[in-house]
């Protein structure tokens, strides 16, 4: 019988002068068991480090195996960063989803950007969308064990015949169990609903905001965010975009219940998408609505988060005239665009001899109705880059959308690069996350520019069942 390689965890980084450091660890390296115990992922590693003796079963670069016994402090860590999350592999997802993103993702692109994930151990790590359809009785009992609080889950409707045809999955069904077990082993978790228009929106909407908030215990918030479709849906189930209408009126039957839940326990319990208040027109809620953000990642209040950061740091340099603003065009997705165009507008009216253009970038490559910054690909950026030379409306300072970039490479979606473009075009190009990042590389582009890193060292997790909101 051949013999089998065992899996690791392997090593991308070493922190200088760290732990791993010491022990003579580099990148290449795998971690394959610690005091005699092999690890599945960074939940083992984690809890098997909090020993103070260790015998780190580690295979190098060159396959060479060796024990490395070691003493540490309890609450040491290893100082090193892995490939991947999960040492055995991501678990798939088997369901066919009639909302799945990643089933509208056009071929020959990056292979990760087909991975759909439904795994527990990436839902308490990274905050993924989890269905539950392919959790174990072991698992269950490991989440419990370890106590891996919260999960995130994609819950659609708790209408089980419902959910079966919406997941296309025969155990998607079990949702109500598996939340009672959940709750009885004490797990809490954050729900999500992906809503699609007469599917589940409607009458069975305000079923499962309502039986939701019943489970309150465990279930820490609820997220309904609109359904996004690409223009690549071929064998896809046929659904339809809210319009203006249908976003307000989703807004209204919602806030009657945040409304309910707030007077009875002073928070919202169940908060909506940004592209809902953007598509109807609506004044986005307060800061205090959104009850400390808890599904900011999700979409969830990334609008006014990014407003309030802009405001906190207009008020913070109020009497700057900044003699180095320069004129800056600001790219940005089209549902936000309005947004931003509103704010730099304000703030133009005070910097004598700066423009600022905001241009929505139009996603050609997703189809139009793909209005998100976080979906704008390298190939698009340059479209809108090259119309604006050729109109000679480019300034020679762009600033473009950072959540369109993958954390830690500077990479779109369709695999250009930020290095690529800036050498390509021959602009200074600054990425921008925040409210408050755009108001200072408004108010000195240069002396941001210059300080500009390539990004920290974040993994990055394709959310499968993620509505792909960054706005």
């Amino acid at each position: 019988m051949k013999n089998v390689k065992k899996r690791g965890g392997k090593i991308i980084f070493v922190e200088p002068e760290g732990l791993a450091d010491e022990l003579g660890l580099t990148a290449g390296d795998e971690i394959l068991a610690i005091n005699g115990t092999e690890l599945r992922d960074l939940i083992d590693l984690s809890f098997a480090m909090a020993d103070e003796e260790i015998d780190l079963t580690v295979r190098h670069a060159d396959g060479e195996e060796e024990i490395i016994s070691f003493d540490k402090d309890i609450d040491e860590e290893l100082g090193a960063e892995f490939e991947s999350a999960v040492f055995d592999g991501i678990r798939a997802c088997g369901n066919r989803c009639y909302f799945c993103f990643v089933d509208q993702v056009p071929q020959q692109m990056r292979s990760a950007l087909y991975i759909k994930d439904d795994d527990y151990r990436l839902s308490f790590l990274y905050g993924n969308f989890v269905t539950l359809t392919n959790i174990r009785e072991q698992d269950f009992q490991r989440i419990a064990r370890y106590h891996l609080s919260p999960l995130h889950i994609s819950v659609q409707t708790v209408n089980p015949e419902l959910r079966v045809k919406l997941l296309g999955s025969p155990r998607a069904n079990e949702l109500n169990s598996q939340l009672d077990r959940l709750a009885d082993d004490g797990i809490e978790y954050h729900a999500q609903v992906v809503l699609c228009p007469g599917i589940n929106d409607g009458a069975e909407l305000e079923r499962t905001i309502t039986e939701l908030w019943q489970r309150r215990s465990s279930a820490m918030s609820l997220a309904i965010v609109p359904v996004g479709l690409t223009k690549f849906r071929e064998g896809c189930y046929p659904l339809t975009l809210f319009d203006s209408v249908g976003a307000g009126e989703v807004i209204d039957m919602v806030s009657k219940y945040q409304k309910k839940y707030r007077n009875e326990s002073g928070e919202n319990f169940v908060y909506l998408g940004d592209e809902f208040y953007l598509m109807a027109g609506r004044e986005l809620p307060p800061a205090e609505e959104y009850d400390g953000f808890p599904q900011l990642d999700n979409g969830i209040g990334l609008a006014r988060s990014f407003l309030d950061d802009w405001n906190s740091a207009k008020e913070a340099g109020q009497d700057d005239t900044a003699a180095n603003c320069s004129s800056i065009t600001i790219l940005t997705g089209e549902g936000i665009a309005p947004l931003i165009g509103s704010m730099v507008s304000e703030l133009s009216a005070t910097k004598s001899g700066a423009v600022y253009d905001v241009v929505p970038v139009v996603n050609e490559f997703f189809g139009d109705s793909v209005n998100v910054s976080g979906l704008l690909t390298g190939k698009d950026i340059r479209r809108v880059i090259d119309d604006l030379r050729q109109q000679n409306k480019l300034q020679e300072r762009v600033i473009i959308p950072a959540s369109c970039l993958r954390a830690g490479d500077n990479i779109f979606l369709d695999d250009d690069t930020l290095d690529n473009l800036t050498a390509d075009t021959g602009l200074k190009v600054l990425p921008v996350l925040h409210g408050d990042e755009l108001f200072e590389a408004l108010n000195d582009f240069d002396t941001v520019y210059s300080e500009n890193t390539a990004g920290d060292r974040t993994s990055y997790m394709w959310q499968s069942n993620a509505a792909y909101t960054k706005l």
